[in-house]
């Protein structure tokens, strides 16, 4: 008997409308199942939720932001109350582990605390008798209808990075999420709903390029947040930019994790486990290349390699965990191993090899196991290419120097890490790699909320990252008054 799917409604101005326009299947990649159909969408439906934004706009920008935040506690403490159901639903759509999940939505309510903030953040500076009786003031104020265009990989995490900044700060928001995984998006929308967020100021369409380039050359959408690959940021702040919009948009990495002769083999092992493999890889922090410096091969290389083999892969729709769930679609699993097969023929070794794996208690699911790729060179497609899955290239290089100069010629500028017990090589790495994130005997040195995501290059289009301070700053705009009053005080001798 075939379950019945899961709704997918879009949400405007406060109303849940159901289509049955035909769209994009939503898989639990554990089981390879469709559980719901995200819709295509439409530019009418796009003009509606702009103009419920716009309408919404100017009571929410004169609320005052100790209530706005209000809002946003209330909405922190039913993510808290809702945890559970929120992981698991990640889960079924997106194929992560449960544990990673939970870290997913905890990033995501991180945001939501920085944002319950913004009281203090929005304060504004002032200049007593910048001249003679005259004064200076500089204040923020919101930009009008923001937009936020999500991807596949973090369905809780990186949608929250984005519309509660953007709310704290007395916008309104029209969000398109991933068609891959609209499920938690809406889940927790509803409980922002439930917080009592007023109507229109929180509006979510869904669809493909259609639904994208509407919104990004609406009128009276003043700002847009975008997270993908490189090609489609590029595209996402060209377009917009040419419309008059503010953007910050991030794109793809290839992060390079360089493994000193001295490094932790245990702890280093564990951090590149996760860097390479956490998420399936399907991230764009993640470690996928590994730089082993000189002696390094002798130490931390084989134990890598046999982590790496033990690695277990299978459904995580269930109380037993595997230590590694699917990927998020059939074709997607396919691009893996076929970036792997490129690499084979271009020269590269596989002493870990994870295509063809297998879950006898879901044979249906997407799945491809832990993989590494060595003797890879600067050359191979798998160099060059964001593989965005579970496979981690092999680099080798005679000292520090010359793994810095590889990962500086990368068109990328998302994250580096360095494994290592020398003080001076972590000093010399961290001043001298060309990453806007960087890490020190941790894998994955993604920022937490109070600092910005800070790719660089090609990993990001735009001025103001988001995330902590810039992120305030990307969601409002200055306003600086100058005033003087004729009156006592202001140095006119007459007066006295």
């Amino acid at each position: 008997m075939t379950k019945p799917l899961t709704p997918c409604p879009s949400y405007i101005g406060g109303e849940w409308l159901l289509t049955t326009t035909a769209g994009t299947p939503v898989f639990n990649p554990s089981t390879g199942e469709i559980i719901a159909e995200c819709p295509a969408g439409s530019v009418a439906e796009v003009n509606a939720a702009v103009e419920a934004a716009a309408a919404a706009f100017p009571a929410w920008m004169e609320t005052p932001p100790v209530e706005r935040a209000r809002v946003l506690f209330k909405f922190k403490m039913l993510l808290e109350e809702n945890f559970e159901d929120i992981v698991r639903c990640n889960t079924r759509e997106h194929g992560k582990t449960l544990v990673e999940s939970r870290g997913d939505v905890k990033r995501g309510m991180e945001v939501v605390e920085f944002a319950c903030g913004a009281p203090s953040m929005l304060m504004g500076e002032i200049l007593e008798n910048v001249a003679r009786g005259i004064d200076c003031e500089a204040i923020r104020q919101p930009l009008g209808v923001c937009v936020g265009i999500t991807p596949f990989n973090f369905p809780a995490m990186v949608p929250l990075w984005m519309y509660p900044i953007a709310i704290a700060c007395g916008n309104t928001f029209v969000l398109k999420p991933s068609e891959k995984v609209p499920l938690t998006a809406l889940k927790i929308a509803r409980l922002l709903e439930q917080a009592g967020l007023p109507k229109g100021v929180l509006n979510i369409v869904h669809g493909g390029r259609e639904v994208v380039d509407a919104l990004l050359t609406h009128p009276k959408v003043k700002a847009i947040s975008f997270v993908g690959s490189t090609p489609i940021a590029r595209y996402i702040y060209e377009t917009g930019t040419k419309h008059g919009k503010r953007v910050q948009s991030n794109g793809g990495a290839k992060n390079y994790v360089i493994l000193m002769p001295d490094a932790d083999v245990e702890n280093s092992t564990r951090g590149l486990i996760e860097a390479a493999f956490g998420c399936a890889g399907e991230r764009c922090m993640a470690g996928s290349t590994a730089v082993i410096v000189g002696a390094a091969e002798k130490t931390v290389l084989p134990t890598l390699i046999e982590a790496t083999r033990r690695l277990k892969v299978g459904p995580t729709d269930r109380e037993a965990q595997p230590d590694m769930g699917p990927v998020i679609t059939r074709q997607h699993r396919d691009r893996v191993e076929q970036l792997i097969e490129a690499g084979l023929k271009e020269g590269a070794q596989i002493p870990a090899d994870g295509r063809g794996a297998k879950s006898t208690e879901a044979p249906n699911g997407f799945y491809i196991g832990a993989t590494i790729l060595d003797h890879v060179q600067t050359g191979m497609t798998v160099a060059k290419e964001e593989i965005f899955g579970p496979v981690l290239n092999v680099m080798r290089m005679e000292d520090l120097d010359t793994a810095i100069e590889l990962a500086n010629k990368s068109a990328y500028g998302n994250g580096a890490s360095i494994f290592t017990r020398s003080g001076k090589a972590a000093r010399e790495f961290k001043h001298r790699v060309k990453a806007g994130m960087v890490g020190i005997n941790i894998g994955v040195p993604a920022s937490m909320a109070w600092f910005p995501f800070n790719g660089w290059d090609e990993s990001f289009f735009g001025d103001l990252h988001m995330q902590g301070k810039e992120g305030i700053q990307f969601f409002t705009q200055l306003k600086v008054t100058t005033s003087r009053w004729f009156s006592y005080g202001e140095g006119d001798i007459w007066h006295r």
